[in-house]
């Protein structure tokens, strides 16, 4: 199959499994073929997909992500000794692995075709990210709390793994306890990957946007937990803080100075 010919494929099966959809017309121009997709993967359900399905998928993401473009932790410069600050989208850097500002309910977004980061972790690795946070959450038997940590694949994505993290939601004025929780996500984190065999890897900006953590505070608190964190353990692991908004550069830009 052509990389059309695939998202075609994908669109009809995932049309398929919800008859409210049956009748609904595939669009005939590439971006919004796209857009259909990448919506139909983010309301769907978490549950196994049959090999052929899945066969398809992966090959199609590979190649999404080709044209992207990957780019590996080795090729980057540290700002600090182990510290490292990159701009650009994570669900394009090659390393050990990325962690994911995760909801609740540790299951992605559901909302089609969000911007936040959880959006897009799950998209691009695919259905099996969902399937395979909802069997952790099974075995759980209650909702994520605020500032912990749990390990997933990162199936299609360039890093090996996925850390899904729930950081606090900013209501009104900033509270203490909003900055505990905030550095118990980044500390959360750092161990499980430690404890996992992990060597590097990059946080996202947590709480910040959708969470209205203000982002100079969160900033210093992400750079100073991890910077405890190496010291008070003589962990040897690469820290990348990845950040996407030219605001977020600068303010780490400074910190890591």
């Amino acid at each position: 199959m052509t990389h059309e010919e695939k998202r075609i494929y994908l669109i009809k099966s995932l049309l398929a499994e919800q008859p409210q959809y049956a009748n609904m017309e595939i669009p005939k121009t590439a971006a919004k073929q796209k857009q259909l997709l990448r919506s139909l993967f983010n309301v769907r359900k978490p549950k196994e997909a049959t090999a052929q399905f899945l066969s398809v998928q992966d090959e199609y993401l590979q190649e999404v992500l080709y044209e992207k473009g990957i780019t590996d932790i080795n090729s980057l410069t540290p700002n600090a000794e182990g510290l490292y600050l990159w701009k650009g989208d994570i669900t394009t850097l090659r390393c050990d692995a990325i962690v994911n500002a995760a909801n609740s309910q540790m299951l992605g977004c559901f909302c089609p075709c969000h911007g936040c980061i959880d959006n897009a972790i799950h998209t691009f690795a695919g259905v099996q990210l969902r399937f395979a946070c909802n069997e952790l959450m099974k075995q759980q038997g209650f909702l994520e709390p605020i500032g912990k940590a749990k390990i997933t694949p990162a199936f299609n994505l360039p890093s090996k793994y996925v850390l899904h993290t729930v950081g606090p939601i900013v209501q009104g004025h900033l509270l203490k306890s909003d900055c505990e929780l905030l550095a118990s996500c980044y500390r959360s984190c750092l161990e499980l990957a430690e404890k996992s065999g992990i060597k590097s890897i990059a946080f996202c900006c947590i709480s910040t946007g959708e969470f209205h953590f203000p982002n100079d505070k969160a900033a210093n608190i992400a750079v100073q937990t991890v910077r405890d964190y190496l010291k008070q353990t003589n962990s040897k692991m690469k820290v990348i803080f990845n950040v996407f908004k030219d605001t977020d550069d600068n303010i780490y830009q400074k910190l890591l100075r």
